[in-house]
């Protein structure tokens, strides 16, 4: 088949969807088809065109920003040409065309896909709210428009307001995973070399913004010392998030545990993430929403059980595998409390890495979408 794939960010971006779309998309070029992936060029050093691991990744010039969008004046007449070259079109949303995508496959009698990676839920403020109300608008208009509708789980699918109308067209297929095995002695001598030889490490891994709930973590690690005084907080990622002021919100909380705070930065590199993973006794992942978040299926791949909210669709891997806890949502105290009982009872909650990876088959999930595609392509 030749697949086009349409999403606002591609590598070198990251976030878990911008992993997802590249993971799926190498996937599908390593089993014979041609993928190409259409999408904004984020950064003016980036090549226009380039092939990535099979796959040809094509940048349009964005005229400027709007909140977590890019609005690209080629964009229209790029995809006009692209669909006539494509079998099947795939858009992965958030993303602010996918109604126009829609309609220009339809016009040149291609099917589509929309991949749905969440409900956009946006900060406080009259702005993210009118960005809020206009996208979801938009983002409607595209879900109409979609021949099938993917997410990640059942449980998320089932409880999504924006997927309701939309069920009996919307297919759950769990993301791709291709994760490396940790370097457990790598992992030791990192350990060692923060000096938290002994400590027990509470981990958290993503980007520093309002959904993912990271002031309920910092509100809680002062609960979870004043019962385990030598326990430290983790943090891998980038507190500098252009579209939103979370950090600046939270940076009370952060100045009030920055002794019991040790940053390591964003990691890009799989394998060092692993480790990341693997030094951590726990991964904390205390979302106010998530659709599937890749974090939780990383750190057991590495060993490491995660505590989580119990909201649809964070809870299915903890669900699905027992490799964790899920506490109440948008509660320090719940966190603080699901912390301790993890890692007092560590072992109680680790499971084979094979089962895991039994569960989270990269192969059955780009399977699964490979016949989709097919199945639409035949008509």
């Amino acid at each position: 088949m030749k697949i086009l794939m349409v999403l606002t960010y591609y590598y070198p971006h990251w976030t878990g969807l911008t992993a997802y779309a590249g993971r799926l998309a190498e996937g599908l070029a390593a089993r014979g088809h041609r993928v190409t992936v259409l999408t904004a060029r984020h950064a003016p050093d980036l090549p226009a065109q380039e092939q990535l691991n099979g796959v040809e990744v094509i940048r349009l010039r964005p005229l400027f920003r709007l909140s977590r969008g890019q609005v690209m004046p080629g964009f229209v007449g790029a995809v006009q040409a692209l669909v006539r070259e494509h079998d099947v079109v795939q858009v992965h949303t958030p993303m602010l065309e996918t109604a126009l995508v829609g309609a220009l496959a339809h016009r040149a009698g291609r099917k589509m896909v929309m991949t749905h990676h969440g409900d956009l839920t946006m900060p406080a403020g009259p702005w993210n709210q009118f960005v809020q109300l206009t996208v979801g608008g938009l983002q409607n208009l595209g879900a109409r428009s979609a021949d099938v509708i993917t997410t990640h789980s059942q449980d998320y699918a089932d409880h999504s307001e924006y997927l309701r109308p939309y069920l009996a067209k919307t297919r759950a297929i769990y993301p791709t995973f291709s994760f490396p095995c940790p370097d457990r002695e790598s992992a030791l001598a990192w350990r060692d070399a923060l000096g938290l030889t002994n400590a027990p490490l509470v981990g958290f891994a993503g980007r520093f913004v309002e959904e993912k709930g990271f002031d309920y973590l910092l509100r809680a690690i002062p609960l979870v010392r004043a019962r385990m005084p030598e326990v430290r907080l983790l943090y891998a990622g980038d507190t500098r998030v252009v579209y939103e002021r979370f950090y600046e919100r939270c940076r009370p909380l952060v100045e009030a545990e920055r002794a019991h705070i040790i940053e390591v930065g964003l990691i890009r590199d799989p394998q060092r993430m692993a480790d990341f993973y693997a030094m951590c006794d726990l991964v904390a992942l205390p979302s106010r929403t998530d659709c599937f978040p890749s974090v939780q299926v990383e750190a057991i791949l590495s060993g490491t059980p995660v505590v989580t909210t119990d909201i649809p669709g964070a809870r299915e891997v903890v669900r699905v595998t027992g490799m964790g806890r899920l506490v109440m949502p948008r509660s320090p105290e719940a966190l603080a409390e699901g912390i301790l009982e993890t890692l007092n009872n560590r072992e109680a909650y680790c499971q084979p890495e094979e089962s895991i990876r039994r569960i989270f088959s990269p192969e059955a999930s780009i399977g699964a979408y490979e016949s989709l595609l097919a199945g639409l392509v035949a008509g």
